[in-house]
């Protein structure tokens, strides 16, 4: 071996790393305490990045249609104001849509639930018949009509109709109080100034962090450095904007059918299955299921129709709606998301299936890309071997 500086060099930071590894292992207590208080400090930061993500979609938009079109791009005053406006624009709008969801939803739901409560209460007496009806055991008899006698069914009811009657105003309530702890919270004011700045001087941090890519690795490592974080923004971007864009459309789909087939709750179980829909694979399931449920309190007929109009939506979804809302833009195959969601479920709930899927996609995205290049420089036409 020709132990020149380099290699030299090579040896003693892998032995470094290594030992570095070793001593991390003998010390994981120490290692986890000291990485929970790293991630304690850092958290702010990677919240307002992830503030700013989801900001920067509709603000980009914004800065692209009224700003960057033929009529503004060229006036001085206009471009100076197209970054700070189109981030305005881009607050009020979500401020706006989550405003509208609990002005239409909770109001809605608050009905809802105050009207199937009755619904359970007038349901009971036929229950408590056709248990007895179907039970022959005398000892076992005398146990439902124990259980239905002394139950307090009509306090109950009252109880669910007082507390959704005044729905709207606990959850003004609750959500104020949210709202003052969260802008008391100082990790949440540190995120939420660090995300504007980033928003608002997103070029020049991106050209300060290349130099410092530059600096630090090669200048073909940094290449693939900026390759991957292009792809990753990418491919978060149209995940993100496809599945609120295809939540949207089958929300909207939703209640019109069920408008016009006259179904109950139509707004409702529009606005739930399209926030459900925003959970990839099985939360228009779970929307369905809870719809279902509700429908059923009222007419078993109904319910069934229900269940035949949602089969119906879905496989227009499955089959025309999403490839062409979504498409390939993930590039990810049908077994590959599955596996995704249930390693990201399993690890982080409802916030790993939603961040999972992009990231593996850019995972075999980079694989795929790397075996092409292997076969390639090894000569091998993969078309033999299947």
């Amino acid at each position: 071996m020709n132990l020149d500086k380099k290699t030299i060099k090579n040896i003693v930071i892998t032995i470094f790393i290594v030992a570095l590894i070793w001593a991390g292992f003998q010390n994981l207590g120490t290692v986890f305490v000291y990485a929970v208080t790293t991630f304690r400090i850092i958290f702010p930061f990677i919240l307002g990045g992830a503030i700013a993500f989801l900001l920067n979609i509709p603000m980009d938009f914004f800065e692209r249609t009224i700003f960057g079109n033929k009529y503004t791009k060229d006036k001085k005053i206009l471009s100076k104001m197209a970054r700070p406006c189109s981030l305005v624009l881009s607050i009020a709008a979500i401020a706006a849509v989550i405003t509208g969801v609990f002005t239409v939803v909770v109001p809605q739901l608050a009905d809802t639930v105050r009207e199937l409560g009755i619904t359970v209460y007038k349901f009971l007496p036929k229950a408590e018949s056709w248990i007895l009806n179907i039970i022959n055991n005398d000892y076992f008899r005398s146990k439902v009509r124990e259980f239905f006698n002394e139950f307090d069914w009509t306090a109950l009811t009252n109880y669910l109709g007082s507390f959704f009657r005044s729905g709207g105003d606990m959850l003004s309530s609750t959500l104020g109080v949210v709202s003052n702890i969260f802008s008391a919270t100082v990790d949440s004011v540190i995120a939420f100034i660090f995300s504007m700045y980033v928003l608002l001087q997103k070029e020049k941090l991106g050209r300060q962090c290349k130099k410092l890519v530059l600096c630090v690795f090669s200048e073909k490592n940094s290449h693939k450095i900026f390759y991957i974080g292009s792809l990753t923004y990418k491919t978060f971007n149209k995940f993100v904007t496809g599945q609120c864009l295809e939540a949207v459309i089958l929300g909207a789909l939703f209640f019109v059918v069920m408008t016009i087939a006259q179904m109950p709750y139509a707004l409702l179980i529009g606005v739930l299955i399209g926030f459900t829909a925003l959970i990839p694979l099985v939360g228009a399931f779970i929307g369905c299921f809870v719809s279902a449920f509700l429908i059923l309190m009222i007419s078993p007929i109904k319910a069934l129709i229900f269940l035949i109009i949602f089969i119906i939506i879905q496989q227009l979804e499955g089959n025309l709606i999403y490839p062409h809302v979504v498409g390939n833009s993930v590039g990810l195959p049908s077994i590959w998301v599955l596996v995704a969601v249930t390693l990201g479920g399993s690890l982080f709930g409802v916030v790993g299936m939603l961040v999972f899927i992009p990231m593996s996609s850019v995972v075999y995205t980079l694989l795929r890309e790397w075996s092409d290049e292997k076969l390639k420089s090894k000569k091998i036409d993969v078309n033999n071997y299947i």
